[in-house]
């Protein structure tokens, strides 16, 4: 089965069980500073999950792009990549365990659908803890489907509990579905350590939110949030032995053959071939992120170095580009399902091109420095970084060869003193988020959709947003504009938000098609992540977006707003933070 097929036969699957297909959203989130990329299918319906209403209904299903570099250093074995596509349905309240649980079993031995063979399948499901009893419920659904004792294993949170995506919010246990991809006839008994079993789908029963405290509360709407690999789901309805074997890796992978002039050692091959694809699909997202040495430009550096070091280590020619042409397999590979890559196909390369040049330039010197090295000091790998634009896990990779040790706490206390954003943004370090529904965020995010307008009237048209990070403190947002805003300007926009907050006008929330929404004027550029249906919010005739929420009922509600600082983002794109004073 091809990866088209399998996207269409999920969506039409789940269509004929009354869901709404979405697109996939943006790899940036948008307004969730707890993550730098979204990493599931639910990372955008985090409010609808929380109450919110969806327009698109209770029932959801898309094929979401994500990127996790959780598992980074497992990249190059059989089954992990930072860059995959999740396969989801969701329930919003409405259908629970059971519907979930037949559905998926259905969806996979059924042959109209995808016919897998019963006798290749094994679960597994949450065992409980302190913090929730074991998942007896669904233990009994899959015995009663027909799957035998000794193939349903029993585990803990470290397996069966899906989330938070960020630091709070919707969570619960889960129950995974394995597929025997060894040799012959699969065991009897389901042995979860065996590397022949591989997880394929994952159905989580959100039942729970995790608060700030780190208490787990039951949730006023119980959902349902599903994830199937589709990578790893092909590969195994392939018989292939891997993921980078399947279709979506194989042109790169034949590529990288032949530039290394033969096979090359295999874990360097995946690697490459993973971190460009993921680099592409940064680059050519709707909000422009650039290489950099703070938050998502950095993981995005990161991907693009360690992806040259790698090359090196294939013995391709360096000297020569060697992203760019990789970079435009994947863009062809893609060109039906994600059209946004061709569109921006002459940034993705100049970007890759730059970032390449740079990093050779500095590389060779950066090694012949590092060679000197007898042990490696979290001040050296600062200077590595700062100098030669080592990123630190390239630092700790070539340590490694050499039997040494890097001291990271070292490393982070220099990059902190050199006043710039430490490297655990990679793991999500804000407050806030999605998941954050209070009213201070509420407040600011109401606040950035007035700022919107005010900025379109002051600095013109072309004024769109181009990612917005809010927490409970303060509101970052993203727009493009040529250059710096005078005290003037800042002014003038701080005044007519003002203005609006005086005169305590109410916020109207409609349901409309995209369509309509376009020709009243709405303002959104995530519109696309909802569907056919969408949520628009007016503030009298001052500012209409369409968005997800949440927003105060009355601009009264706000307090005075108050632009702190306008800065340079990346080229082009101008970065404002803003409060509200009480």
């Amino acid at each position: 089965m091809t990866a088209n097929e399998l996207r269409k036969k999920y969506l039409e699957f789940f269509k004929e069980k009354k869901h709404a297909v979405l697109p996939s959203a943006p790899l940036i989130p948008e307004n969730d500073p707890t993550v730098l990329f979204t990493t599931a299918g639910m990372h955008p319906l985090v409010p609808f999950l929380l109450g919110e209403k969806h327009p698109g209904g209770k029932r959801l299903a898309s094929v979401q792009k994500c990127i996790r570099t959780g598992d980074i250093d497992e990249v190059g074995d059989n089954w992990h990549g930072t860059f995959f596509e999740m396969l989801g349905n969701w329930s919003l309240g409405d259908y629970f365990k059971e519907e979930a649980i037949k559905w998926s079993w259905e969806f996979l031995i059924d042959k109209k659908w995808l016919g897998l063979d019963p006798g290749k399948l094994a679960v597994s499901v949450f065992v409980g803890d302190e913090d929730a009893p074991f998942d007896k419920e669904t233990y009994e659904l899959w015995r009663d489907l027909g799957i035998p004792e000794e193939r349903i294993a029993k585990l803990g949170k470290g397996d069966n509990w899906w989330g938070p995506a960020g630091k709070t919010g919707p969570c619960g246990p889960d129950t995974e579905m394995f597929y025997w991809a060894g040799e012959g006839k699969a065991p009897e008994k389901f042995d979860p350590n065996d590397k022949n079993w591989v997880e394929i789908w994952n159905d989580v029963f959100m039942q729970y939110n995790k608060t700030a405290e780190g208490k787990y509360e039951p949730l006023a709407q119980k959902n349902i949030d599903t994830g199937m690999g589709l990578e790893r789901t092909i590969a195994v309805l392939g018989g292939k032995k891997n993921i980078y074997e399947a279709e979506v890796f194989e042109p790169l992978v034949k590529k990288i053959k032949e530039m290394a002039g033969g096979d090359g050692e295999e874990k360097s091959t995946r690697i490459l071939a993973d971190h460009v694809r993921a680099a592409t699909f940064v680059l050519g997202d709707p909000i422009g992120v650039v290489p950099s040495n703070i938050g998502q430009g950095y993981i995005l550096r990161r991907f693009i170095r360690r992806a040259i070091r790698h090359a090196k280590k294939l013995g391709i020619d360096t000297k020569e580009n060697v992203t760019v042409p990789l970079a435009e397999i994947v863009i062809d590979l893609y060109r039906n399902e994600y059209p946004e890559l061709s569109e921006k196909k002459d940034k993705i390369l100049s970007e890759l091109q730059k970032e390449e040049d740079k990093f050779d330039k500095t590389l060779e010197r950066g090694l012949k420095e590092f060679e000197k090295l007898e042990k490696i000091t979290g001040k050296d790998a600062f200077n590595l970084f700062s100098t030669y634009g080592f990123p630190l896990e390239l630092t700790m990779e070539l340590a490694q060869d050499k039997g040494m040790h890097v001291n990271v706490h070292e490393f982070e206390e220099e990059f902190k003193k050199h006043q710039e954003l430490s490297r655990t943004a990679s793991a999500g370090q804000f407050k806030g988020g999605l998941a954050d529904a209070s009213d201070e965020v509420k407040r600011l995010h109401t606040a950035a959709h007035l700022m919107l307008a005010a900025l379109r009237q002051v600095l013109g048209q072309h004024v769109e947003q181009r990612g917005s990070n809010i927490t409970a403190e303060r509101l970052r947002f993203d727009f493009p504009h040529p250059q710096k805003m005078t005290p003037e300007e800042i002014k003038k926009v701080e005044d007519l938000v003002n203005e609006q907050i005086k005169k305590n006008v109410l916020i109207v929330c409609e349901i409309m098609p995209v369509a309509e929404a376009k020709k009243k004027g709405a303002m959104g550029i995530f519109g696309n992540k909802y569907g056919e249906q969408v949520k628009v919010y007016s503030a009298g005739d001052f500012s209409k977006e369409i968005c997800g929420g949440p927003h105060v009922d009355n601009t009264g509600e706000l307090g005075h707003f108050k632009i702190t600082k306008e800065e340079a983002s990346s080229a082009g794109i101008r970065r404002i933070k803003a409060v509200l004073e009480r």
